[in-house]
């Protein structure tokens, strides 16, 4: 009776030059195309459709593994899955795996260079990077930017809110900027961890940075505030010498609830 499986010999493989295709059993074929070039194949029928799936070049798939394969491939016919259909997924799954992988400083990277020609200021994109590198750097500019949560956001902005209140408010921006950046291009998935609602039930963030980020924006005898603790009035002092002033969200978070009045969004000069 002959063999149905391990027909071929190591030598016959070697010697087969005539074109075309030599069974080795159980669906596993050498085939010689016409040029002399060697190369596995798996053939089989599937829901009554007949199918062919390349395992490789013989050098560099020996008989030996080009078993091997053949022998996965019926694992997944025996699961009624397509063995074609099931290294696609695979070789997919594994390239959303490695974009996935890209850093946080490669898509600041990417970011900024994508939108540095509607940036009129030269200077701008500079600021941008050297906050990137300076603040998100040390914390989780070499991390898969999947893998940026709020306690990384917070540890890189914690230590500069209360005494750099107004750079803190810029980075945390542009943070956001570059995860909804990453998301969009599918290399992350998830809330924006940087957004200013993610950020409030930090209490470093909400509150003493908040405080901070108002004090250093109404510095100054002509810019100060004095309020009322009794009334919760806040009054308003003399305007300021400058054109205007715009207040900054995170200034007005931890004052928003005080304030009985409208807050102008200007201050201007009469």
């Amino acid at each position: 009776m002959a063999r149905e499986h391990n027909r071929l010999s190591p030598k016959q493989v070697q010697n087969k030059s005539k074109p075309g295709y030599y069974c080795d059993g159980m669906g596993l074929y050498l085939q010689v195309s016409p040029s002399g070039s060697k190369s596995w194949l798996f053939r089989f029928t599937l829901a009554g459709k007949a199918r062919e799936m390349g395992l490789g070049p013989l050098h560099t798939v020996g008989l030996a593994d080009a078993r091997n394969k053949a022998a996965d491939c019926r694992r997944f016919l025996l699961a009624k899955v397509d063995p074609i259909e099931a290294r696609k997924a695979a070789a997919a799954s594994s390239a959303l795996d490695a974009a996935r992988s890209i850093t946080f400083t490669e898509c600041a990277t990417a970011y900024i260079k994508a939108h540095r020609v509607g940036w009129k200021n030269a200077k701008h994109a500079e600021q941008w990077t050297n906050t990137i590198e300076t603040y998100c750097g040390p914390v989780f500019g070499a991390l898969p930017v999947q893998g940026v949560d709020t306690g990384l956001v917070l540890r890189a902005l914690e230590p500069i809110w209360t005494e750099k209140p107004e750079t803190a408010t810029r980075v945390r921006g542009r943070i956001e900027s570059v995860l909804d950046w990453a998301k969009a291009r599918g290399y992350r998935a998830g809330d924006n961890p940087a957004r200013w609602r993610a950020l409030t039930n930090s209490a470093e963030i909400s509150n003493s940075g908040a405080k901070a980020s108002y004090s250093a924006l109404t510095s100054g005898s002509a810019n100060k505030r004095a309020l009322n603790s009794s009334s919760g009035i806040v009054t308003q002092p003399p305007l300021p010498d400058v054109v205007r002033v715009r207040f900054q969200p995170a200034a007005c978070a931890a004052f928003s609830s005080r304030m009985r009045e409208p807050r102008p969004p200007f201050y201007r000069l009469r």
